[in-house]
């Protein structure tokens, strides 16, 4: 998580040579902030988030512990540097390579109940709730064990991301979810270059993915958005 959140901190540097002084976005890798919510204490229940462009990680901790880690969002402009000596980093691989590769896999039966009509939309900010509505695609008990295994693997890349303690947390939220209630689902192509999204939503958590914009020197599909986000309020609150 960190190598991945310091790797996108990196790329600010990057887009400002690309888009110029003048671009219409602030470009700047010290433009990141870290906020505190109530008392840091063992024995109280307090929470931090470190924000900026494209990044936000947001833990509540309860006695010591953490309780909740979201929303976490991380994204990437581009999701590959295509030119320059740079050329190649991806800094967030694995969300893309294990969907892609689940995608594929999929049998024409299968793909009819995961594939959606239209791209998800961009994940909403400025609320406790995702607000994704039911969930929809394909679930797990109509995969393969091949096929859930990456979908396990998916997921996996998103818990990565957290501390390890409370990411097995989330991992056994992840395994405990009846195959039934596990859902897949995503929307055009798994081609690189070409406009795709996905979704993976549970009783407790859904993770959102987009990849539908261009990156800053116009490679088409290459600017990714992702979040983990817990159900059904982020920030450990209570509904």
């Amino acid at each position: 998580g960190y190598e991945q959140a310091t790797t996108i901190i990196g790329l600010e540097n990057l887009l400002l040579e690309l888009e110029g002084p003048k671009g219409a976005m602030t470009r700047n890798s010290n433009w990141y902030f870290v906020s505190v919510f109530g008392e840091p204490s063992n024995t109280g229940r307090w929470s931090w988030r470190f924000e900026g462009h494209h990044l936000s990680v947001n833990y509540t901790i309860d006695k010591g512990e953490v309780v909740a880690g979201a929303p976490l969002l991380f994204a990437s402009n581009p999701a590959e540097v295509k030119d320059g000596p740079k050329k190649g980093l991806r800094p967030l691989p694995e969300i893309e390579d294990h969907a892609r590769s689940l995608i594929t896999s999929l049998k024409e039966d299968q793909d009819k109940l995961a594939k959606q009509p239209r791209a998800f939309p961009e994940i909403k900010e400025g609320q406790p709730k995702a607000d994704v509505g039911p969930p929809v695609g394909i679930t797990a008990d109509k995969l393969t064990a091949d096929q859930k295994a990456t979908l396990l693997k998916l997921l996996r890349a998103y818990t990565d991301r957290m501390p390890e303690e409370f990411a097995a947390a989330e991992m056994k939220k992840v395994t405990g979810t009846p195959d039934a209630k596990l859902y897949f689902a995503y929307s055009g192509t798994a081609k690189p270059g070409e406009p795709y999204t996905y979704r993976v939503q549970a009783p407790e958590f859904v993770v959102e993915f987009l990849n539908v914009q261009a990156d800053s020197a116009k490679n088409p599909a290459n600017h990714i958005h992702s979040a983990w986000r817990r159900l059904p309020i982020d920030f450990g609150l209570a509904e």
